[in-house]
């Protein structure tokens, strides 16, 4: 490595001096700028030599952990953790961000095997953990993704995933959090033994996360008696989408509770809408990076008894964050899109053919998981992440459910201990 050869140059270099060859050092100009560039690098005293960092004019460069960082220092006095600057008891900074000079500098650097330390101008000491540093760094940030595992209908069939009973999920830690657990590496869990009836599914829903009123109300109950302005309260068949796409953040989590059919038909389809995104990457990534950067509206529309409503959201069908490329939403619902006018002509071909790949991959047959709803056996789906879908139905059928608010949800995980 780098790092390891300048300090063998360094090494070198003293070792001559002691022994009195002195013109090896000094007379050659590459051996004086081999010198100055070990000077300039610096590393941890004690233990191995796993950290260097080096001083430029406008920011701090540290290799740690085999990660190369690189600090502005405003940044470095902004997320200072100092008592002064952050209150630890509310976890908020104290500090004025308006306050640091944008051109400030430290005077003096220093580190240890595990921290680094800062002395501004002012005398203020600034502390951090090289580990902190290499969690909350851009670079290191680039490199976290949240574990997921992307599934089809056989890979989810062979994970042969368990549905969580529902005094465990009520009652116990470990219930809660083995399908939490579930839910974040799927997209979709299962609780079992549920009472058939509204209130339970209300209360299985509260252990989670509050639940998110919308213009369909807090817990919904509907049959096929076309109640409301949407296709779902029909006998049709819906193709996989997501749901609340006209929203301008769709609802994160989608919870299903069959109370009763009699009749037939009405599966429900799920589809791992970021596997088929990732096939997409694969194998036509322009197609994804147009999806991914042209914004649609999507519109719902009613005006229905009491219920009146329009509602626009705007977003890419693929929503991806910028430091690290990872997909987080899929936006698609091909009912709920509106009139394309957010693009010019000659992009609108390119996005209808980017579309056409995606479908594609969506609908393919291996794909789809096919499950039947029964009274007892909750569904909860990542709405930003697996679209649904359900085949035509006879007879009389009456679903409950209802959205959670997806801080809630990844919040409960956080405290139990999984990263989300």
């Amino acid at each position: 490595m780098w790092y390891h050869r300048l300090s063998q140059i360094y090494c070198s270099i003293q070792h001559q001096l002691k022994g009195g060859v002195r013109h090896s050092a000094l007379q050659f100009p590459c051996f004086q700028n081999r010198l100055l560039a070990a000077h300039r690098w610096q590393h941890t005293a004690l233990g191995p030599l796993n950290c260097v960092w080096q001083q430029h004019e406008d920011h701090l460069e540290l290799r740690y952990a085999g990660t190369v960082m690189r600090f502005d220092y405003v940044w470095l006095r902004d997320h200072c953790r100092s008592a002064s600057c952050y209150n630890s008891k509310t976890n908020q900074r104290s500090l004025d961000t308006a306050s640091v000079d944008l051109g400030i500098k430290p005077q003096t650097i220093r580190m240890n095997e595990t921290m680094l330390f800062l002395t501004w101008p002012d005398g203020h000491v600034t502390r951090y953990s090289l580990e902190w540093l290499l969690k909350n760094s851009y670079e290191g940030q680039k490199q976290t993704i949240q574990p997921r595992i992307l599934w089809n209908a056989e890979i989810y069939r062979q994970a042969q995933v368990l549905p969580v009973d529902f005094q465990s999920f009520l009652e116990t830690k470990d219930g809660l959090k083995e399908f939490l657990q579930n839910f974040l590496l799927y997209g979709i869990a299962f609780v079992e033994n549920v009472p058939p009836t509204r209130e339970d599914t209300e209360k299985l829903a509260g252990r989670i996360s509050l639940i998110r009123e919308t213009i369909y109300g807090r817990m919904w109950n509907f049959t096929s008696d076309f109640s409301r302005g949407d296709t779902a309260y029909t006998k049709l068949a819906l193709d996989r989408h997501t749901d609340t796409t006209y929203f301008q953040e769709p609802c994160g989590i989608q919870v299903f509770h069959c109370l009763r059919h009699e009749g037939t038909g009405g599966r429900t389809l799920l589809v791992d809408g970021f596997y088929a995104a990732e096939k997409v990457l694969q194998r036509a990534p322009a197609d994804f990076d147009l999806l991914s950067k042209v914004p649609l509206k999507h519109e719902y529309i009613e005006n229905v008894g009491e219920c009146h409503n329009h509602m626009i959201g705007v977003g890419p069908v693929l929503n991806i964050y910028p430091w690290n490329k990872e997909l987080y939403l899929i936006r698609y619902n091909n009912y709920d899109r509106a009139v394309i006018n957010t693009v010019p002509y000659d992009v609108v071909h390119r996005w209808y053919a980017a579309h056409r790949t995606l479908t594609t991959e969506l609908r393919r047959p291996e794909n789809e998981l096919w499950i039947k709803l029964k009274p007892g056996k909750v569904l909860f789906i990542d709405n930003w992440r697996v679209l649904h879908g359900r085949e035509s139905f006879t007879g009389y059928r009456q679903l409950c459910g209802c959205y959670l608010t997806r801080d809630d949800v990844l919040s409960t995980a956080r405290f139990l201990g999984l990263q989300a």
